[in-house]
């Protein structure tokens, strides 16, 4: 039950797919708070510390899923034709905005030529950084990309709801039980 297979989403998977729901939800709320605290507010320093942290290790969990995507089929999709080509557009768009959102945010945070301290067990360096205007135009991206991801979020879990009670289909459980994955 841990791979995926032809009818449906392994433990792994699934786990990686809820766990980057909700620390992308996460990250989109504390991300939103923190742009309204002042410099006197004692969140101003810790609440960009835990984005960062947290960002960092949902890339790397990013890339862990993609790899993980890549080694494993691909359960058989339900729908129409045209509602297929729909969620293959969709959850291609989910992945390259999500990998903008992490990527501008990096650049955000290492355009003064400063590393990256994920919790203060690790530093990732700045390899890219003084470019002009790099904070101002990495900040804009970061901003409009994660609102888009947030919307094509919403998309997603609304196309899952129709799946599952309009067309009575098996899509949301299979991504909530790896015991489906087997044919039954």
């Amino acid at each position: 039950m841990w791979r995926n297979t032809r009818y449906g989403w392994g433990t792994v998977s699934i786990l990686l797919h809820w766990l980057s729901a909700l620390t992308i939800v996460g990250l989109f709320a504390l991300g939103w708070w923190m742009t309204d605290l002042g410099y006197l507010d004692p969140w101003y320093n810790l609440a960009p510390w835990w984005h960062r942290s947290i960002g960092l290790l949902l890339f790397f969990a990013t890339l862990l899923r993609l790899i993980w995507r890549f080694m494993n089929p691909t359960p058989a999709a339900h729908g129409s034709r045209l509602e297929r080509l729909a969620a293959r557009v969709g959850h291609t768009l989910l992945y390259v905005l999500l990998l903008v959102v992490m990527l501008s945010g990096y650049l955000i945070s290492t355009a003064r030529g400063r590393s990256i301290s994920v919790f203060d067990w690790f530093e990732v360096p700045a390899l890219i950084s003084r470019l002009p205007n790099q904070e101002s135009i990495a900040g804009d991206i970061h901003w409009y990309a994660a609102v888009t991801l947030m919307v094509l979020a919403v998309g997603h879990l609304l196309a899952a709801l129709k799946h599952h009670v309009l067309d009575r289909q098996d899509t949301l459980t299979r991504m909530l039980n790896p015991a489906r994955s087997r044919r039954q």
